[in-house]
């Protein structure tokens, strides 16, 4: 997946040699500054590496949990469905009055 988008590896870049002309870069000022690139390519794969473990478990935690029946919500402490049922009834006679039950 990675490797499809990234052209160079750390091994690449080490590797890597250039020709020397007569006015050219100094090549241990080059090596060195390929040496910092190396370890930054090496640290950036291993960032990358675990961010995707994580990501897949975040994933199969997500579907595991979606795949779960929801937990019934739970009444708030002391309230029965007597209790609510009773004041149900009693809003229902503060609406409609007794025209409810006549």
């Amino acid at each position: 997946m990675l490797s499809d988008k990234i052209k160079l590896t750390a091994k690449d870049i080490l590797e890597k040699e250039f020709k020397t002309a007569m006015r050219g870069y100094r090549p241990e000022d080059v090596d060195k500054f390929l040496d910092l690139i190396i370890k930054d390519y090496e640290t950036l794969h291993a960032e990358i590496e675990e961010l995707q473990q994580e990501n897949m478990k975040l994933k199969k935690q997500l579907e595991n949990s979606s795949n779960r029946p929801a937990a019934p919500q739970q009444q708030p402490a002391g309230t029965t469905n007597f209790d609510i049922l009773k004041r149900l009834s009693n809003l229902e006679k503060h609406v409609f009055g007794s025209k409810l039950y006549d």
